[in-house]
Formats: structure tokens, C-alpha cells, sequence
């Protein structure tokens, strides 16, 4: 893509990545599953593709269906990589959480607008020997999708709050509560396993990103948290799966307006993020980033 053709409108295409008890999206017309390759390996699964309402959108379930992909053993470089790969201008993240607040009760969504990352077994950067880029996450939110989602799920009467920091942790194991404590009193609204480092690396690979962060439980935290049960967990799962695919069939029309550029600079991320030198460079990781990085790099 020329730096030209990067400033011409641009007819968006909405990927979803869906979360725990999300592995498909209702009223899709023309869809196909069809698998992606990626240089950086496989996806979770085939990205169904499809016309929402007049809108193309694409879908990645990203634990596969069935749910057979833990959170830490997920190939997020590959995931992000296919979405960016077949054109998608921006990411849907819904997400399945325990709420740190007791104003988040269980059913409650919750549009993220920060992240802590406590991750540390996962591939977090396209980037490395050979290629060194550092882009700002300081806002790892699109403004607009948030909007945009907030606007519809008020619309349809969905309790929801905008704005909160959705704790990042390794898993597969949930909290102790000493950690679940900790993270209570850094502030943080929910937790999760799977968002980072998803955000950073839509973020690098140029893709407006949101999460949406759909609550089955307290963490454990709470002084009810024991009296949960399995049953009751996923029935909420379910139900907020529900809400979520309405969510999107609401929102993915308001989405479908070309644009030149993300108001908030999501798709001009790497503009200033390269160190490495042009004659530096790895000839074999600028070729893996064709699809990511080939705006700035050439490709």
C-alpha cells in the first residue's frame, strides 16, 4: 500500500474477536469459514467471513471453536496478523471477566479504556533483532469505537459502563486473593487472560481496537464469591454471549462510514515507531511483516 493510498477513503471492515462462549456471530449473510496462513503461524481458527447488514465483517473465535485454545497458549501475533492480512480496519475484542468492583456485578459490560499487563509467557511485538520498533499503547483504545459501542448498548438498554482498566493476568489459574486484593486496590475494574498483548499488537499492526468486557463473576475478592457456582457462571456467559451478538448487530452499522484516517491516529501508529535502519533491517522479519508493517516498510 502506497502512503497515497493509505490517505484515500478507506471502506471499513469490522473484525470481532470473540471471547469465551462467543464462537460465532448471528445474522451473517454470504458466510464462509475460511482459514488464513500467516508467517507468524496459525490461528486460533478459520475467520468466517460474512455481510452484516450491508457491512463486511470478519470473525475469529480466539479460542477456536469448541474452545479448545487456553489463553496462554493462544498465537496472538498469528490472530492479529490474518485480521490485518484480509483487510480489517477494526477490532470488536469481546471478552469474558471477573468484575474488582462491586458496582460491576455479573451481566454488567464494561467498555475498556486501559490495561495493566501481567502477562509473561506470550509473544508480545511483531517487532525484534533485526527490526526494533516501540509504539505508544499510552491510549490502547480507539475513542471512536468506544463511542460507537457505548451509544448502542445504551440503545438496547444493556447495563454498561464506559471506561474502566481491565487487568491482564496469565492464568490458566485464577487468582489468589492476595493478587485479586492487590489489583483492587490499584484501582483496576476487571480481569481477564486473553486481551494483552492483543491490544498491543493491534496497535502495532495499525488496527483501531476496543474491548468489550462482559462480566460472569466476581473475583474472589468478594465475601459471595464461594456461594458461585459453575452452573451459574456459564449461564451468564451465555447470556452476555447473547448480548454481545446483539451488540454488534446494532453497532457494526454505525461503523460503515470510509474514512481517510483514525481521527485518534490508531492507523498511523508505526509513523514515527521504526529504530532500526533501512540497511539494518532483517530481510526475513521485514518479510513476515508484509501485511503488518508493509505501509512504512515498503511492502
Amino acid at each position: 500500500m502506497t502512503d497515497h493510498d493509505h490517505h484515500a477513503p478507506r471502506t471499513p471492515v469490522i473484525g470481532v474477536i470473540g471471547g469465551s462462549g462467543l464462537y460465532d456471530i448471528a445474522g451473517l449473510t454470504d458466510q464462509r469459514w475460511e482459514r488464513v496462513a500467516s508467517p507468524w503461524g496459525e490461528a486460533s481458527d478459520e475467520l468466517l467471513f460474512g455481510t452484516l447488514d450491508g457491512v463486511s465483517l470478519v470473525f475469529l473465535p480466539r479460542h477456536g471453536r469448541g474452545h479448545k485454545r487456553a489463553p496462554s497458549d493462544l498465537n496472538y501475533r498469528a490472530n492479529i496478523d490474518v485480521l490485518k492480512r484480509v483487510g480489517v480496519t477494526d477490532i470488536l475484542s469481546l471478552s469474558a471477566v471477573g468484575s474488582l468492583k462491586e458496582e460491576l456485578p455479573p451481566g454488567h459490560f464494561v467498555i475498556v479504556d486501559q490495561f495493566i499487563d501481567r502477562t509473561f509467557a506470550r509473544a508480545k511485538s511483531f517487532f525484534g533483532a533485526g527490526c526494533v520498533a516501540h509504539v505508544s499503547v499510552a491510549d490502547p483504545v480507539c475513542p471512536r469505537l468506544g463511542d460507537a459501542l457505548e451509544h448502542a448498548a445504551r440503545t438496547l438498554g444493556l447495563d454498561v459502563t464506559r471506561g474502566g482498566t481491565y487487568l491482564a493476568m496469565e492464568g490458566p489459574q485464577f487468582s489468589t486473593r492476595a493478587e485479586s486484593n492487590l489489583y483492587r486496590s490499584w484501582g483496576c475494574s476487571v480481569i481477564g487472560m486473553t486481551n494483552m498483548p492483543e491490544a498491543k499488537l493491534a496497535r502495532e499492526a495499525e488496527i483501531c481496537y476496543v474491548t468489550v468486557a462482559m462480566v460472569t463473576d466476581y473475583d474472589c475478592w468478594h465475601q459471595d464469591h464461594d456461594a458461585v457456582t459453575v452452573d451459574q457462571v456459564v449461564k451468564i456467559l451465555f447470556g452476555n454471549a447473547d448480548h454481545a451478538r446483539n451488540l454488534v448487530r446494532h453497532v457494526t452499522p454505525h461503523l460503515n462510514t470510509p474514512r481517510t484516517s483514525c481521527p485518534a491516529g490508531c492507523d498511523h501508529a508505526l509513523d514515527h515507531a521504526l529504530i532500526t535502519a533501512p540497511a539494518a533491517r532483517d530481510p526475513d522479519l521485514v518479510a513476515k511483516l508484509d501485511a503488518v508493517a508493509g505501509r512504512v516498510l515498503g511492502g
